[in-house]
This record gives C-alpha cells, sequence and structure tokens, in this order.
C-alpha cells in the first residue's frame, strides 16, 4: 500500500469511502461516532485543498484516505482520566477510513505518519471498538479521554517512537 496527499479529482471517491465507513461503524455498534453525516463533503474539501487528506491506494485504487494535521489539536489540551505520553511536537490523524475492500488501511496510515514524525496522537469514539484493536495493533497507548468542541468525549491515544522501542 501506498500513500499520498488527495486531489481534488479524487473528492467523489473519498466521499465514497467515508459512506462505506459510515455504514459499517453504524453496523458494528458504534452508530453515534459518525452516523450518516459526518465527515461533510465542504471538511473534506477543506482537507484537501489544505493537503491534509491522504489517500491510501492498495492495487492501484484508492482504499482508504485520512486527515493529517502538524499544528496542536486545540481539543487535545486538556486530557482527563490519564495524561499524553509525551508533550512537544505530534502529529495528529483524523477522518480514517476504509472501503471495506483492503485490510490494515489504519496500519497503512500508521505507518507513513511514523516516517514523518516521533508522536502522533489520535482520538476515537469509546464504541469505536474496530478502531480501538487497530491502534493498539499499531503500538498506540490508551492517555485518557478528551472532549471535542461539542461536548462530545473521545477516547485518545498516543504512539511515540521512544516509547516504540522500548517494546
Amino acid at each position: 500500500m501506498t500513500v499520498r496527499k488527495a486531489v481534488p479529482a479524487e473528492l467523489d471517491r473519498i466521499m465514497e469511502i467515508y459512506r462505506a465507513a459510515q455504514e459499517y461503524m453504524i453496523m458494528s455498534g458504534n452508530p453515534d461516532q459518525w452516523g450518516h453525516r459526518y465527515p461533510p463533503r465542504e471538511l473534506i474539501e477543506s482537507d484537501i485543498s489544505g493537503g491534509h487528506c491522504h489517500v491510501i491506494i492498495d492495487s492501484g485504487e484508492i482504499r482508504g484516505v485520512f486527515a493529517l494535521f502538524s499544528e496542536p489539536d486545540p481539543t487535545y489540551g486538556v486530557i482527563e482520566d490519564g495524561q499524553w505520553m509525551r508533550g512537544g511536537p505530534y502529529l495528529t490523524i483524523h477522518r480514517v477510513a476504509g472501503d471495506g475492500k483492503s485490510r490494515r488501511i489504519f496500519a497503512a496510515a500508521a505507518g507513513y505518519c511514523k516516517t514523518l514524525s516521533d508522536s502522533i496522537r489520535i482520538d476515537t469514539h469509546k464504541e469505536n471498538k474496530t478502531m480501538q484493536r487497530c491502534l493498539e495493533r499499531c503500538g498506540f497507548a490508551r492517555c485518557g479521554r478528551i472532549t471535542l468542541a461539542d461536548g462530545s468525549p473521545r477516547e485518545s491515544y498516543q504512539w511515540t517512537a521512544s516509547e516504540a522501542r522500548k517494546l
């Protein structure tokens, strides 16, 4: 699998992937994280134009998508029920989704991000057991709980190269 930045011509395919992920989350017991409303097309257009949207290619086809940010995430400023593994600069992964036809989409995204930074943060809904398993398989540790701007709680995770070397 390869990872690269998305281009505007890929928006329809990316939205198809998000629709498939929405259905999967609803069917797997996580109907509230995204439902049928998130992420909106306008947000993904903004991710693409800002250079944040990345696609995952498998066998020549776009099979996954995620957003990657290098600036601090304001919702990560306060963490409850734990603490971040370390401070300092970090990348944040958001909006990971796959079309269901390729496996290890998150592993591809995480592997790419690990080549760019030695500290990565991500959060997910408490009912998103699939993502929680993916995070743990890829060496991320649960650090606590953060609260989104809309008041929704999320389980927060971090991976650091220094902790990975200890394993």
